[in-house]
Order: C-alpha cells, then sequence, then structure tokens
C-alpha cells in the first residue's frame, strides 16, 4: 500500500466507475431499441398510409368525376333549357292626358324626351279649338328599359288629367312561333332535299306545290315574330296634351234679362231661316201647282165655250113695234 491514499475511497472510485459504465450501457441499448421501434413504426405507419392513400384518391377520383359530371349534366340542362324563358316579354301600353301651358312647347319637350331615350314620335295630330287655344294627340315609341322613366317625365310636364298603363304578358306566344318557325324551316329544308332527289314531273310538280304552301306558312310566322318583337322592344304611350280655359269662359254666372233676350233673338232668326229654307225648298213645287191650276182653269172654259152652240138671232113684226104707252089716270 501506498503511503497517503485511503484503500477505502479507492473501492469507492471504482464502484462508480462501474455503475456509470453500466447505466451508458443500458441508455445505449433502450436508445437502440426506441430507434428501431420508431423505423418499424415510421415503416407501419408509412405502409399504412400507401394502403389507404390509394383508395382515398380513387375516392376522391371517383367523387370528383361525380362532380364533374353534376356539373356537366347540370351546365346541359342549362343548356336546354330555352333562353326565351329566361327573358320575359311583355307588351306595354300607357295612355296620359295633361293640361299644360302651351301645346306647342310640350310636344316638343315630349318630341326631345322621347328621341333622348332612344324611341321615336309613331304619329302626331295637332288641332286649333278657337283663336287661342290648341289640343295635340301624340303616339309614342320608347324602348323598354327607359318606360318608366319617359312616362314620369311626360306626366310631370303639367297638370295630369288620366293616366292609364296596361301589360300584357306573351312569353307564351314568343317561344310558340319561334318553336313553330323552327318546325316550319325544318319541314322546308326537307322538301328541298326531296326536290333534288326527285326524278319525275309529277313528283317534282307536288313538291313545288307543298314547298310553296310550307314557305308561305314560314314567312306568315316570321311576320308574326317581328310583329311581337316590336311590340315588346318599344312600349306605346298615347300623350294627350290640352290648355287650360280663359277665365272668362271658365265662370259660370247666371244668365240675365240680355243674355235671354239675346238667347230669343237667335232663336227667332233660327226659326225664320228655318221657315225661309222650308219656302225656298217648296217654291218650285208651288209654282208647279199653280201653273197647273191656271191650265186647268182655262181648259175648263174652253171646254164649256165649245159645248154651248150660239143660235142666230131672227127679228119679229111684233118685236119690232114698239108697244103703246099706257095712258095717265084721271086726277
Amino acid at each position: 500500500m501506498q503511503p497517503g491514499r485511503h484503500p477505502d475511497r479507492s473501492s469507492a472510485h471504482r464502484l462508480r466507475a462501474v455503475l456509470a459504465t453500466g447505466t451508458l450501457a443500458a441508455l445505449l441499448t433502450l436508445s437502440g431499441c426506441g430507434a428501431g421501434d420508431s423505423s418499424d413504426s415510421s415503416k407501419s405507419a408509412a405502409g399504412d398510409d400507401a394502403k389507404y392513400a390509394a383508395p382515398r384518391a380513387e375516392r376522391g377520383d371517383a367523387a370528383a368525376g361525380a362532380a364533374d359530371q353534376g356539373s356537366a349534366e347540370s351546365s346541359s340542362a342549362e343548356k336546354k333549357k330555352p333562353s326565351a324563358l329566361s327573358t320575359p316579354h311583355v307588351i306595354r301600353k300607357a295612355s296620359l292626358s295633361v293640361e299644360v301651358k302651351s301645346v306647342p312647347k310640350a310636344v316638343a319637350t315630349a318630341r326631345a324626351a322621347v328621341e333622348s331615350a332612344g324611341g321615336l314620335v309613331a304619329s302626331e295630330s295637332t288641332e286649333r279649338l278657337d283663336a287661342t287655344h290648341e289640343a295635340s294627340h301624340i303616339v309614342l315609341r320608347v324602348p323598354q328599359g327607359e318606360y318608366d322613366a319617359v312616362l314620369q317625365e311626360l306626366a310631370g310636364g303639367g297638370k295630369l288629367l288620366s293616366r292609364t298603363t296596361t301589360a300584357k304578358d306573351v312569353t307564351d306566344q314568343v317561344v310558340d312561333v319561334e318553336s313553330r318557325i323552327a318546325t316550319q324551316r325544318a319541314s322546308v329544308i326537307r322538301v328541298r332535299k326531296l326536290m333534288d332527289r326527285a326524278d319525275k314531273l309529277v313528283d317534282v310538280v307536288t313538291l313545288e306545290g307543298e314547298l310553296s304552301n310550307r314557305q308561305a306558312e314560314l314567312e306568315s310566322l316570321l311576320a308574326q315574330q317581328e310583329s311581337l318583337k316590336d311590340r315588346t322592344t318599344l312600349a306605346t304611350i298615347t300623350l294627350s296634351l290640352s290648355e287650360p280655359e280663359s277665365p272668362s269662359n271658365s265662370k259660370d254666372d247666371d244668365p240675365g234679362f240680355l243674355d235671354a233676350l239675346g238667347g230669343g233673338w237667335h232663336a227667332f232668326v233660327t226659326m225664320v231661316r228655318w221657315i225661309a229654307m222650308a219656302v225656298g225648298a217648296a217654291a218650285p213645287f208651288l209654282a208647279a201647282a199653280a201653273g197647273l191650276l191656271l191650265l186647268g182653269r182655262l181648259l175648263r172654259t174652253w171646254l164649256a165655250r165649245r159645248r154651248v152652240p150660239q143660235e142666230p138671232q131672227v127679228s119679229r113684226p111684233e118685236e119690232q113695234a114698239p108697244a103703246a104707252p099706257e095712258a095717265p089716270p084721271a086726277p
């Protein structure tokens, strides 16, 4: 034993070194097992992910395909839906009666309002009621989108007396006409193809007659379609403009003596005029009747003279000798 070194202390150091070495070996073993287990678990997890990833992908593709198919079907259904049903076709009409201060100015204002909205003046009729008053009747055509604005502007141009509006939905009629036009066009094309393949003259003549009939019906349908398009594209506004009466004419005064005298004189003059007209109308007939009466009297006189003969007068002696005068009586 060396001097200065304690035997118990050296054994304690060796024991601590052995314990530390055993602990380190145990930690290394545990870490290796944990790494292996973690690698195995990661491998199994990766395998499981790979195992279920394919079915999930297949299901996702199937769902995506179903979604695409559904969207395709919905889009095809939307394409098959007629476009005419998406937009309603309405025929709008309105009638306005407005009292304005000046009819010519109101007519110019209405014309400017309609033309600025993209419409037109279909017809205009103006008449003069008296020396100072006029009245006008105008038919205006305006686009459907500007119908309400133009109607409000025209109604606010003066004193509104009356207003009437109507709206008629003709969407079904428009769709029906379009369908019939498509059918008729296809029918015309079929007849033309038959004419191209016809060899006999009888068949050609028959097909030409049938083609003429179908083309005439197609033209009629096209005219109906154009009329419906015009009436549904442009609304019709009928505007009646008038001026207010003057205050002197609008007063409702009670009639006086002069009014009664004027009315009586007017009635008297009217009666005399009608009598004169009656006499003038009957004068030719009265003159003819007077002439016939005079002619008849002359004819009767002449006939009477012809019927009575004139006898010759013979002088007799006793008639020629004068009678003796009688003697006067004695006093």
